[in-house]
């Protein structure tokens, strides 16, 4: 039997393929399709069909050439694009070619190619048959970016002549990064561009339209004919993308706020779950806000995401918000807040009307107060925290209410650490001010009044931090110590060493469970949910305690250099360093606490995670870390949550592309990604950043954009970095000096640096981007300078 046509008109699903349907769609949408119709159902023998009429249809309205297309049920779909596994045949002139073609696509449903794509059985064929465009170019639009999954770019590759050039790889297309606006934000194209600006403009409409009428993502293939026309080909859905990276976004508290990734991107580093956004980016929100209630900046806790921002997986601080401190503090400029957490004056921020001096008096006193007698709250902690129970229990509505109770006990801790941080942080502003101060008055600069201040900084004793790094070393250097235990830890597996050494009755082992028991709650990205923290991640403290085992056997080890602290001239300055570096351990500690709170948490949602899965409300447990904390009370319920599940599998993917984004260190209104890194003066041999450490060290450049990397580390290399936080820790006894990207004087990276005699240089801002691995650089950790030696 001969197979029926089907014109275009005519579909309204997917009855017929994908391909069909795609193309029917944007017909109505009213964009150019070439003329054609579809023959339906051609998977059986068609040898035999009278095909002539069909060929014939199209040559009486001068619409050959034709190109014939598969158009297979379940190709270009919603899960599956089937992209190159069926056949097209283009450029088809005659009747017998034509017959040929119709046979060539449906015998392609049953090649080894679309069987080894699928294990699905084989699907019906339709095909598409249309007239050829004569095509000037010829690409794809892709209205969101597939590879890094941004739904506010689009992408563009186009060819000169046919698509069929870019599609099997025989051409090189120009590629073009299209932003929210139109802009073209990235052109890698030749020196004749395919494309003019007119004709970008044009494809991006049409896919913008195509994918409003969809509502989704899409990829469409185009041609531009020798008569400046523009034509669609196809239409299928993007199937590669997770969710919107943005779809857990936090409210932006004003169109014209200025946000930061400085200083909170040293405590929460990276992209995080949506858990942890709602657990620790809410307990530090609600921390910074009392802060403000105390100094009358605001009058009440009004709402979470006021003074932090969750943005596309990352945390961001408000410093528009920040600045009701600055406005209604004596001796608070705008200028001191932007550079205590930029490093530099912001020139967007714009104050808030300033208070009368009286209320600024009162203010100052309140706020000055609540830092400075943070000692007996923080003495508090402890038992504070000793006072929550991981959650047992197999009740899941006891252990989420358990797990609430905690949060809001997490915010307790988290005001105190924010309280205590105040203090580190008024003590250094202070003293860092009257250096400036007095160098000025000496003829000097401030940056060696920033660099005396620096210097007076260090020597703070039982910093939390550095003791910690004590321990290990100190487990680090008993294993050295011993020949066979060195060589055996070193030749394992990271995780199997650390496991094996636990284990053993021996001294090595007694240091090692004894170091774990204080400090195993801390880690990499401590405050996630979702990470692991020491105790639960022998295979990260294994790669890090190996690579410390290889520095201590090193001939060439460098002794730690002395801690020489410049005699201070007065003692008002003297009484101010000893403030600052009390301050810094006070800090450090409390960070301690708030770490072992959070480690306590996760294991309570980890649990939590266990018995969702257990009683076969989730599919696996690390699922539970995809929701919020609001979305958790269904998720514990009764009630259908089939949708919120595909929700959370698809924030999980996304998560992968959210922690490849980077941003600029400031943003006004919501923060967007970065498209492409800015061009910094290569040729440039000086960055310049703030002193964080004193001391000069000349070495090899080692640039490490996560701690996963840091395993590649040698004794004496300079650690470029975006960021430190306290699984870092270990790796600063192998290395010679240390340069962030952002960062600040009381910073961890910083607090451990000044302790163990590393020239530090912090909130570089540029480093990581205009330094690569293998540079020979000098970093001067009294001026605040990163001098490039040798490429």
């Amino acid at each position: 039997m001969t197979p029926a046509t089907v014109e275009f008109a005519d579909i309204t699903d997917a009855r017929y393929g994908g391909k069909a349907a795609g193309l029917a769609e944007l017909r109505r949408l009213g964009l150019a399709v070439p003329t054609g119709f579809v023959i339906a159902d051609v998977s059986t023998e068609v040898a035999g069909c009278d095909v002539a009429q069909w060929f014939e249809r199209m040559a009486a309205v001068g619409a050959t050439p034709v190109a014939v297309r598969s158009s297979a049920i379940g190709e270009d779909g919603d899960d599956q694009s089937f992209a190159g596994q069926y056949d097209t045949v283009l450029g088809v002139d005659s009747v017998n070619d034509f017959a040929a073609a119709v046979r060539t696509c449906a015998a392609s449903v049953h090649s080894r190619r679309s069987s080894a794509y699928s294990e699905l059985p084989p699907a019906t064929m339709h095909v598409v048959v249309q007239q050829m465009v004569d095509a000037r170019a010829a690409g794809v639009v892709f209205s969101a970016d597939p590879t890094t999954g941004r739904r506010d770019l689009m992408v563009i590759d186009a060819v000169d002549g046919l698509g069929e050039a870019l599609v099997d790889g025989s051409a090189s297309s120009d590629h073009l990064v299209i932003d929210s606006v139109g802009e073209v934000a990235i052109a890698d194209v030749a020196s004749a561009p395919v494309l003019s600006p007119d004709e970008v403009t044009a494809i991006r409409a049409g896919a913008l339209r195509a994918a409003q009428h969809w509502g989704m993502p899409m990829d469409l293939e185009w041609a531009i004919d020798r008569s400046g026309t523009l034509w669609w080909l196809q239409a299928r859905p993007i199937t590669t993308l997770p969710c919107d990276l943005a779809a857990m976004d936090s409210p932006v508290a004003g169109a014209d706020h200025v946000y930061t990734r400085c200083n909170i991107g040293e405590m929460m580093p990276g992209a995080f779950c949506p858990l942890t956004a709602s657990v620790s980016g809410f307990a530090i929100d609600y921390a910074m806000q009392m802060t403000q209630v105390v100094a009358r900046a605001q009058p009440s806790y009004e709402k979470p995401w006021l003074q932090v921002g969750y943005f596309q997986g990352h945390m961001f601080l408000n410093m528009t918000e920040g600045t009701g401190l600055s406005s209604g503090l004596l001796g608070n400029s705008l200028e001191q807040f932007s550079i205590s957490i930029c490093g530099r004056v912001i020139d967007e921020l714009k104050p808030k009307p300033p208070k009368p001096f009286l209320s600024k008096l009162i203010n100052t006193v309140r706020l000055s107060t609540y830092a400075l007698s943070a000692g007996p709250a923080i003495r508090r902690l402890g038992p504070q925290i000793d006072g929550f129970e991981v959650p047992t229990s197999e009740d899941l509505r006891v252990v989420l209410r358990q797990l609430e109770s905690g949060v809001q006990q997490y915010c307790d801790v988290t005001l105190t650490h924010v309280r205590s941080s105040s203090r580190a942080a008024v003590a250094a502003n202070i003293l860092e001010s009257v250096l400036m101060r007095q160098a000025l008055k000496d003829g000097r600069s401030e940056d060696d009044g920033r660099a005396e201040a620096t210097r007076l900084m260090a020597g703070a004793a039982d910093v939390e931090s550095a003791l910690m790094l004590e321990e290990l070393d100190s487990v680090v250097h008993t294993i050295a110590a011993d020949d066979v235990v060195a060589e055996r830890f070193l030749a394992g597996e990271p995780g199997a060493a650390v496991d094996e050494l636990r284990a053993s009755p021996d001294a090595v082992g007694v240091a090692l469970r004894r170091f774990l028991t204080s400090h195993g709650h801390r880690g990499y990205r401590e405050l996630c949910m979702r990470d692991p923290s020491w105790a639960e991640d022998p295979d990260g403290l294994g790669a890090m305690m190996q690579v410390m085992v290889r520095s201590v056997l090193d001939p060439t080890a460098r002794t730690s250099a002395s801690k020489d602290v410049e005699a201070s001239r007065s003692r008002v300055i003297r009484s101010l360093a000893r403030l600052a570096q009390g301050g810094a351990r006070g800090r450090e500690e409390t960070k301690s606490k708030m770490a072992r709170m959070a480690h306590s948490l996760k294991l309570g949602y980890r649990h939590l995670g266990e018995i969702l899965a257990a009683a076969g409300r989730l599919p696996d447990a690390d699922l539970v870390f995809f929701f919020d904390r609001a979305e958790l009370e269904r998720v514990v319920g009764s009630q259908d949550i089939t949708g919120l599940i595909t929700s959370a599998v698809k924030r999980r993917e996304a998560l992968a592309f959210q922690s490849a984004l980077e941003f600029d260190d400031v943003s006004i209104g919501r923060p967007v990604p970065l498209v492409a890194r800015p061009q910094h003066d290569s040729s440039s041999s000086e960055i310049v950043g703030r002193p964080a450490s004193r001391g000069s060290a000349e070495g090899v450049v080692r640039v490490v954009k996560s701690i996963v990397e840091a395993g590649d580390l040698q004794r004496g290399e300079i650690l470029v970095t975006p960021v430190t936080d306290v699984g870092w820790t270990p790796y600063f006894t192998v290395i010679a000096a240390l340069v962030t990207d952002i960062g600040s004087s009381v910073s961890h990276g910083a607090v451990v640096a000044r302790e163990y005699g590393l020239p530090c240089v912090v909130n570089t801002l540029i480093a990581t981007q205009s330094l690569v691995t293998g540079d020979r650089v000098r970093v001067d950790g009294d001026r605040g300078v990163v001098t490039r030696l040798h490429r």
